[in-house]
């Protein structure tokens, strides 16, 4: 078979999985603190028939730690992360790291997650709050009052460049090594009664949907002429036998 042929399948199936990803920001677009995915690709490069052919690679997700826009709304058990920080609270297998910070209260006055998940403290501790105490005062550094009165401290956690990022649900990840107590927070920190958006920009990923489109049509129409031409000379090489 024409080498041709193979690029052009490694093409549709990289196209395959960045159309994937698309559909995947998209979804999320308005899903508090979602972290959009992208791919990477690269070139393998084979032998075929004594030439060198670049196969387009199937690509490797990744998730984007750009910010997302902030939101005001004004409920003091909701905050934002600022800078490169993220809130964690406790999931099935172990903590989960979110930007993701609308919380709420249980009547025995432990902070959940939306979805209840414990939301953790620096020290990896879930964290409780006075059920009676009023509406909590978050400060930059996540301290945590009531009436005045210091009840606790958001967990804030910064997680390594190079760490990889395993997606937990929506706006959850986990990464592959361990993340560190955020301790100065000249430009890391909280703000409460904000959200964070998503990091997806809709208007951006419908134009990378039209263009995978265009590409995918014309791969498609590239390997349409490649079996055709190859049919051809099958039929001519027969007649000429």
């Amino acid at each position: 078979m024409q080498s041709s042929v193979y690029v052009g399948l490694s093409a549709q199936i990289a196209l395959r999985m960045r159309l994937e990803t698309i559909a995947h920001n998209v979804a999320n677009a308005s899903t508090a603190g979602f972290r959009a995915d992208h791919v990477r690709f690269d070139t393998l490069v084979a032998r075929a028939g004594g030439k060198s052919v670049a196969f387009a690679d199937t690509g490797e997700t990744f998730i984007s730690r750009a910010a997302g826009g902030l939101v005001k709304t004004g409920n003091p058990l909701d905050v934002a992360v600022m800078g490169q920080g993220f809130l964690a609270f406790q999931g099935p297998n172990g903590p989960v790291y979110t930007r993701d910070g609308r919380m709420l209260m249980t009547p025995s006055g432990a902070l959940v997650t939306v979805d209840g998940y414990p939301v953790l403290d620096a020290g990896g501790s879930a964290l409780l709050l006075d059920a009676a105490g009023g509406p909590p005062v978050i400060t930059r550094d996540g301290m945590v009052a009531q009436g005045g009165r210091q009840v606790g401290a958001l967990g804030l956690f910064e997680i390594a460049a190079d760490a990889k990022l395993t997606r937990f649900e929506n706006s959850g990840v986990i990464p592959d090594q361990a993340a560190t107590p955020v301790l100065q927070f000249q430009s890391d920190g909280v703000v409460q009664g904000m959200i964070e958006n998503a990091n997806v920009n809709p208007i951006e990923e419908i134009s990378r949907l039209i263009a995978v489109q265009r590409d995918f049509e014309g791969v498609t129409g590239a390997l349409n002429q490649t079996e055709a031409s190859l049919s051809q000379a099958i039929r001519t090489l027969g007649g000429a036998s």
